[in-house]
């Protein structure tokens, strides 16, 4: 557990999912992303999907998992709209990082639409290189896919 400010960061339980996906707009807004929040992971690999949470409730979260090849996938982050810009997702980030270095990992990898140039920029400010894969989600769905090496050493507000 990592305790910043007030916000704790913890293992999601199957409580906090279903919380998310009830304030699901507070994190995505108008795009409707429901259908990647994946229970199993949270089942299945829970020490590597993490809520951070405070007095007011969940205020971001990032769901992952660490592949066989060693590689700490995230496959979600989001931080609630009135958590934005104080560094939280930095804060999930790096927590994430640790958690998935314990479970062997010794790089980190992303992936978002290449339309999302808040997640592009965001990745890139953590050190992630951005590539842009033709084709990566079927086709004529490019992808921005980052990759960067651990550890993770990042500073947040």
């Amino acid at each position: 557990m990592i305790v910043a400010m007030g916000i704790q960061i913890t293992p999601a339980r199957m409580a906090d999912f279903h919380q998310v996906l009830a304030d699901h707009p507070r994190y995505w807004g108008e795009r409707d992303l429901r259908s990647l929040h994946l229970l199993a992971l949270v089942q299945e690999f829970g020490s590597t999907c993490l809520v951070a949470q405070d007095e007011d409730g969940i205020r971001g979260y990032i769901f992952g998992f660490v592949t066989p090849n060693r590689t700490g996938y995230v496959h979600l982050i989001a931080t609630r709209d009135d958590a934005r810009g104080t560094g939280l997702g930095r804060r999930l980030y790096a927590a994430f990082a640790e958690a998935a270095e314990r479970h062997g990992a010794r790089q980190l990898k992303a992936i978002t639409s290449i339309e999302n140039t808040g997640s592009i920029a965001f990745h890139r400010s953590l050190g992630f290189d951005a590539k842009i894969v033709d084709d990566y989600n079927g086709p004529g769905r490019d992808m921005a896919v980052f990759h960067r090496a651990l550890p993770l050493n990042v500073s947040w507000p």
